[in-house]
């Protein structure tokens, strides 16, 4: 098994993740970071590479907007600004840049301590390049289908997207009125949950609103029409008769 200090010859057989996808490397020894840097690049990731916690919180800090780093490899025994410490300060500052620790602390309590204070994932020295290779994918893998749970709400052939304020049926843009959008991104967030009238005019129209509840029912109706295949047995927006409306 390759361990830390022998360069690979080759590419993995996977190639790389994503190319150019941007990775922080922070390690005081030289020939590890050198090597560490090395084998990510040749994975085809774009590598930053420091030898201390200051110079790292600096680079995370001051990463213009688009150009975050997607991950940060760290070891614990830094100069100056330690690791766990980099760890706690980026947390506490709203920073969740995925942090992949590397560290010779092989005990149960070092572990569990970096992962507390905000580490993703910890790999204990020596570790085999393959491996380091893997986490670091894992890591990226999870980061990413958080970012598109986040951004993306589907059920079905339904989707909408939160940022962009749009919703598609099959892949074709539906158009919807800000009542009917707002009502099914609250449907849409809260799948299988049950909604009185007058819960939903309370969260989509507003505490002040005193028109006529069955204004609920018609918007209901506007969107089966919208998003249904058939509007009179709706298989999204579903009526729970004596408690009001369900999605899904």
């Amino acid at each position: 098994m390759n361990r830390f200090w022998d360069l690979p010859d080759v590419e993995t057989e996977n190639g790389p993740m994503k190319p150019h996808l941007p990775l922080l490397v922070v390690e005081d020894d030289d020939t590890i970071r050198e090597t560490i840097r090395d084998v990510l690049a040749l994975e085809g990731f774009r590598v930053t590479a420091c030898d201390n916690g200051r110079e790292a919180l600096n680079s995370l800090s001051s990463c213009p907007p688009g150009e975050e780093f997607a991950l940060v490899v760290l070891d614990l025994m830094l100069p100056g600004l330690g690791g766990l410490d980099l760890c706690r300060r980026l947390r506490a500052a709203g920073n969740q840049t995925p942090i992949l620790v590397v560290s010779a602390r092989d005990s149960e309590t070092d572990r569990v301590l970096g992962l507390e204070v905000g580490a993703d994932d910890y790999l204990i020295k020596p570790f085999g390049l393959s491996e380091l290779v893997a986490r670091c994918r894992a890591l990226l893998r999870r980061s990413r289908l958080a970012e598109v749970a986040v951004k993306v709400l589907q059920h079905g052939n339904l989707c909408l997207f939160p940022e962009e304020c749009r919703v598609t049926r099959d892949g074709v843009e539906v158009n919807l009125s800000p009542k009917e959008y707002r009502l099914l991104e609250l449907f849409m967030q809260h799948p299988r949950r049950v909604w009185s009238r007058d819960k939903l005019l309370e969260r989509v129209w507003g505490y002040d609103y005193f028109g006529d509840s069955k204004t609920v029912d018609v918007h209901i109706r506007w969107l089966r029409e919208k998003l249904e295949d058939n509007p009179s047995a709706p298989e999204h927006l579903v009526t729970v008769r004596g408690f009001g409306y369900r999605f899904g």
